[in-house]
């Protein structure tokens, strides 16, 4: 795995970590989807809490995610959340923790830049990723019909794989999860994401997927995902047992 070197310089309101080998310099006007826009290098966007753009980068395709708040708060706040101190702004916590997920060869995004900018006691976060080709969400995939038995043994592997690394994930749903065409798992969106010791939260963290997938099932014409479905991913989880 090639060194990464990482810089960090100070914007007007906040500060910018970034990766020099993926992007030539960094400013405020690269986390901007204007500024991609007016180049001519927008590709698309996904939709979500935190909509996620697409476009070319200094090297190659990168997706950029401007942090939204969830829940009865997010009513309110929106995009604000409170200041912490700079080690613990979302955008620069997920973007040290995807460093060492890839450190450990872990199928996770590649981090290039992430940013906070203070508003008073609050501030406002983003992060820039290398897009993943050829790759689309699991929740997706489904509503096409393209999730076949080996995907789901895939899937359950790949989370274990993560677990046993001690990996928990905040929010593990089928939109995070990626398959792509080859047939590999990827995880997305660390925000809230931390190394922890085995214990009850990995249970929790299945549980919590199951409850997506079922829902996602209820709410998405043409998707039924059954219980021999949870199954083939429970197997493929225990694979690695």
């Amino acid at each position: 795995m090639p060194v990464m070197s990482v810089k960090r310089i100070d914007v007007p309101g906040g500060a910018i970590l970034f990766e020099d080998t993926l992007a030539r310099d960094m400013s405020n006007e690269k986390f901007s989807v204007e500024y991609y826009l007016s180049a001519g290098r927008m590709i698309g966007s996904a939709g979500g809490r935190g909509t996620v753009s697409f476009v070319r980068g200094d090297n190659g395709e990168w997706a950029i995610r401007h942090y939204q708040r969830g829940g009865f708060i997010g009513r309110w706040l929106h995009d604000h959340f409170w200041w912490a101190g700079e080690t613990r702004a979302r955008s620069f916590a997920e973007w040290m923790l995807l460093r060492e997920l890839r450190a450990r060869r872990l199928p996770v995004p590649i981090p290039v830049a992430a940013r906070f900018l203070r508003h008073g006691l609050a501030y406002t976060a983003d992060l820039i990723t290398v897009r993943i080709p050829g790759a689309s969400p699991l929740s997706e995939r489904l509503a096409q019909g393209r999730v076949a038995d080996k995907d789901w043994h895939t899937v359950g592997s790949g989370v274990r794989r993560f677990h046993e690394e001690g990996v928990y994930h905040a929010d593990l749903t089928g939109h995070n999860i990626l398959v792509d065409e080859s047939g590999s798992m990827h995880l997305l969106d660390f925000d809230r994401g931390r190394i922890r010791a085995p214990g009850a939260w990995r249970q929790a963290n299945l549980a919590r997927l199951e409850r997506s997938l079922r829902k996602i099932s209820a709410t998405t014409d043409g998707v039924q995902v059954t219980d021999a479905n949870w199954q083939s991913l429970l197997k493929g989880y225990d694979s690695l047992g």
